[in-house]
């Protein structure tokens, strides 16, 4: 059984629309994708009503979170958020919040682009995303690659919109001990996205990972595209010491990044073992009645 438990479509900031996406999983010979879009469960429908005959569908999410770690250093971490319910008042008042900040956030960005000659239109990139997307830098990097201004994605970050680069702004991320907290009043679990990615930043310690396992956190992300070998090797001694599941996935985002659709894979056993643990949502089934 080949099992991805961490994707991305248009709703967020892939490439593939939730119903290509599920279409593309079958094509690649997956079992099992988890739905994992940024801060939103639109893309839960569409993707449901379009499952292939046989293909399993994980409702979930990635939330855009803030950890302090013991130094009292912030450090922006992404949650694996699944089978939650998605009607939680906590959830829906939280996604409406980053949605709109995330906006607004992206609309500032792109008016300080075009005021500095660069042939972006903040109206254009505003009206090209999915009403329920929780706007981000890959939007901007989609508007220069359409503009000629880059050939890439990651080449946008580097010379625009990265931490530190002239048009970053910052953001107010949910902590992320409250959205452990939220999602498993939700009846969802809980798995901390490429712990040890230190490519992306600044990455969280052995001891914050303590702490969130002891707060609920049920699972690490250990094989992951920015994860080598030593770094998966110490979360899975992690994982083991705590108690932790340890799942794979490609994070896939389409064009958008190098990465296929299962290219990482999570055991079998894990994946019951998180199911048993969830109580907010239900695992969808192609072709079921």
């Amino acid at each position: 059984m080949r099992i991805d438990l961490h994707t991305h479509s248009t709703v967020s900031d892939g490439t593939d629309s939730p119903a290509e996406l599920v279409a593309a999983a079958a094509k690649a010979g997956l079992d099992v994708i988890a739905l994992t879009d940024h801060d939103t469960t639109a893309g839960w429908e569409p993707a449901i009503e379009a499952l292939p005959p046989g293909l399993r569908l994980i409702p979930g999410a990635e939330l855009s979170c803030v950890s302090v770690d013991t130094a009292g250093r912030y450090v922006s971490v992404h949650l694996l958020a699944y089978l939650f319910d998605p009607t939680s008042p906590a959830i829906v008042s939280e996604q409406l919040r980053l949605r709109g900040e995330r906006r607004a956030r992206l609309r500032s960005m792109a008016v300080r682009m075009a005021e500095d000659g660069l042939p972006i239109d903040p109206d254009e990139v505003m009206g090209l995303l999915h009403p329920d997307a929780p706007a981000g830098r890959p939007h901007l990097a989609q508007a220069l690659m359409r503009a000629g201004v880059v050939a890439s994605v990651d080449e946008a970050f580097a010379g625009y919109l990265g931490n530190g680069r002239g048009y970053y702004l910052p953001r107010q991320d949910t902590p992320v001990e409250a959205a452990i907290d939220m999602i498993a009043d939700a009846g969802g679990v809980t798995v901390l996205a490429h712990p040890f990615a230190s490519s992306r930043g600044p990455t969280v310690t052995p001891r914050v990972i303590e702490d969130l396992a002891a707060r609920g956190l049920a699972g690490l992300e250990v094989d992951h595209p920015n994860h080598d070998e030593d770094t998966r090797a110490e979360l899975r001694e992690l994982a083991d010491g705590l108690g932790l599941l340890q799942t794979g996935s490609s994070d896939y985002h389409g064009t958008n990044k190098t990465i296929a659709l299962g290219q990482e894979t999570t055991d079998p056993a894990m994946l019951e073992a998180l199911i048993a643990r969830s109580s907010g949502a239900t695992v969808a089934v192609g072709g079921a009645a």
